[in-house]
């Protein structure tokens, strides 16, 4: 009896249908998912630390509370390395506002000087743009309640599910195991500790490139004399996290403190120039030799991940797509009949040579 092979249409009906219903329940429900995805993402790179203490006769429950408390640690120091030059600055924000007024006023000047617009029609438009920002403001206001009840959120269930995740770690994997039968099984294994291998060291390049960067942007900052430089520094570092839109984001606050605190345009042009040059020195120094020879995702795939990830998830999908593409293409390449997959998310060319130069036909 022979086998009946589906039609092409229907195998691509049923595969459209398949992601349809995978994007919509990563979209309905985010709120349980997300927490469960940071949690997934820190019980790997805490996973390390627990095999490392329990080799060391610690036993299992002190060592998972030691890991997890070590990286709430960290994550508290930088909460209160932040908050403090941000209190700071709110000390400091009415000279801040007498300057951008200052400034505001001299903008003022030169656009009725040498473009001939007249005050009236400055503080008209002006008015229009506070009354749409009014307008906007309730909104705006929402969106932020909602984000810091998700933050609050996050810190709480974040912790709590990782410990409980590292704890069971063992009875999850023999779960997944269970699901897989015969041949199946093997393959299913060999993905498992690969995807938990590349996520960690995925993950741990991204914390090198996020201090170095840090380091970067606040020595050139300080160097360029930027008020509250280590703020912004790591500021910029953090939003550097979102592939190729956040250093943008991020150089844009001591652009404008540049701006309202220095007498020349040299200063914001500085800063300018030099988020330029920490960004050249990631992508072609930082990422290819920290980051990308942990997990090998091409640009296009890249940004496409970023930006359906934060159509998702938000802030939280645009930091979870690359992991999770990563997850993805270590399945792809262990699974046959998905490897043409794995092949069209990495950066690996057919017919090329590591060098991106093509490769000459051998002479016979």
């Amino acid at each position: 009896m022979t086998e009946h092979t589906p039609a092409w249409y229907t195998r691509l009906t049923t595969i459209l249908l398949g992601l349809s219903l995978a994007v919509l329940i990563l979209y309905v429900g985010r709120d349980v998912m997300i927490p469960l995805a940071y949690a997934a993402l820190v019980s790997v790179l805490l996973s390390p630390l627990v095999s490392f203490l329990e080799r060391h006769r610690v036993p299992q429950l002190l060592a998972i509370t030691i890991a997890v408390s070590l990286a709430c640690i960290g994550v508290v120091a930088l909460v209160v390395v932040i908050g403090m030059q941000i209190s700071q600055f709110g000390e400091d924000l009415p000279r801040l506002k007498e300057a951008g007024n200052l400034y505001l006023a001299r903008l003022q000047a030169f656009v009725t000087e040498y473009l001939g617009v007249t005050y009236a029609e400055q503080l008209r438009w002006l008015e229009q743009g506070l009354e749409q920002a009014q307008r906007n403001l309730g909104g705006v206001l929402g969106r932020t309640f909602f984000a810091f009840v998700d933050l609050t959120s996050l810190i709480i269930l974040v912790p709590l599910y990782a410990f409980v995740m590292l704890l069971y770690a063992d009875l999850l994997a023999a779960f997944v195991l269970r699901l897989a039968s015969g041949w199946q099984a093997g393959i299913v294994k060999a993905t498992l500790l690969e995807a938990r291998k590349v996520v960690n060291r995925y993950m741990i390049g991204l914390m090198m490139e996020t201090a170095i960067v840090a380091v970067l942007n606040t020595g050139a900052l300080l160097l360029l004399g930027i008020d509250y430089a280590v703020l912004f520094g790591i500021l910029a570092a953090i939003l550097n996290l979102i592939p190729y839109v956040g250093i943008l984001i991020g150089g844009l606050l001591p652009m404008i403190m540049a701006i309202i605190t220095k007498d020349s345009l040299w200063y914001p042009l500085g800063v300018v120039g030099a988020f330029s040059l920490v960004q050249f020195i990631d992508n072609n120094v930082i990422v290819p030799y920290v980051v990308a020879s942990r997990v090998s995702i091409n640009a296009l795939v890249s940004i496409l991940a970023v930006i359906i990830g934060g159509m998702l998830w938000g802030l939280s999908g645009m930091f979870l797509a690359l992991p999770a593409v990563a997850i993805l293409k270590v399945a792809c390449d262990r699974i046959e009949p998905l490897a043409p997959w794995g092949l069209l998310l990495g950066d690996t060319i057919p017919g090329r040579t590591t060098d991106g130069s093509k490769q000459r036909p051998r002479k016979t």
